[in-house]
């Protein structure tokens, strides 16, 4: 799918991969809302975090540093969220949380199913089905701890998100967009990182270990929410599609307006 050059370029230049994913995450995230409107950024809420739960597993070196893959997608859900509120109003931001956790559990619920199915005994392809099989047992096994972990810090983390944000709106008149973004961002990070280095790494790693594992992630997400800067700045002033912008009036007829 990707061309030999491609692949061969960013096999030695790992750091250039992963800025490269985060600009490619948060422009396709920007894409889905100037095509779309809410409804957009709300289903980009969605797939970040199905992405994220797919590749949070997946470890790698980023700058001398172990970090998950998943630490990207899963930061853009903030970016995501912050622009809503931005656009839209809290209702909302909050509305698209709730339903970014529920379609966490299902998919964890019916992905966790899936593993019950045996493999085919077929002849002719029981030696790929069982390849399959156990591919799919690597990467959709998830342990209770991960499970709860993962969806506490995300149900928490970005329900304040959402609060603050508005908080520092209100606060400082709507002015100085850069602050709450930031802010918000930054303080439910290190909110979420805490719930989930204490809920799933503790435990199966000692407390300095599990705090170490959070810091280096949080560096990330910081680096993340920090980048990601301009980017809203640029789609707080585009006009949404027209048929997404309709929809919004009726039937969030008091949602803020853009500063």
């Amino acid at each position: 799918m990707i061309p030999q050059s491609i692949v061969d370029f960013f096999y030695i230049n790992q750091n250039a991969l992963w800025l490269t994913t985060l600009i490619l995450d948060l422009s396709l995230t920007l894409v889905m809302y100037r095509v779309f409107g809410r409804i957009g950024l709300t289903a980009a809420i969605v797939l970040a975090i199905l992405l994220a739960n797919l590749q949070g597993p997946k470890l790698t070196e980023i700058f001398g540093m172990e970090t998950s893959l998943g630490v990207i997608f899963y930061s853009t859900i903030f970016f995501a969220t912050d622009l809503l509120s931005e656009k839209y109003g809290r209702q909302v931001a909050g509305k698209a949380v709730l339903m970014g956790f529920g379609v966490s559990v299902i998919a964890v619920l019916m992905m966790s199913m899936s593993l019950l199915y045996l493999p085919s005994t077929q002849p002719n392809t029981a030696e790929f089905s069982l390849e399959i099989h156990q591919a799919f047992e690597s990467i959709l096994d998830f342990t209770p701890r991960f499970v709860a972990g993962s969806l506490l810090a995300y149900l928490i983390s970005q329900s304040f998100d959402v609060w603050l944000f508005h908080k520092i709106k209100s606060y400082t008149d709507g002015r100085h967009l850069w602050i709450r973004n930031n802010l918000s961002t930054m303080t439910s990070q290190a909110l979420d990182t805490t719930i989930y280095s204490l809920v799933v790494w503790w435990g199966i790693v000692d407390l300095t270990t599990a705090i170490e594992l959070g810091l280096v992630k949080y560096g990330f997400k910081i680096f993340i929410a920090a980048f990601d800067t301009p980017f809203i700045y640029w789609a707080r002033n585009w006009n949404v599609p027209p048929t997404s912008e309709n929809q919004s009036k009726r039937q969030y007829p008091n949602v803020e307006q853009t500063t």
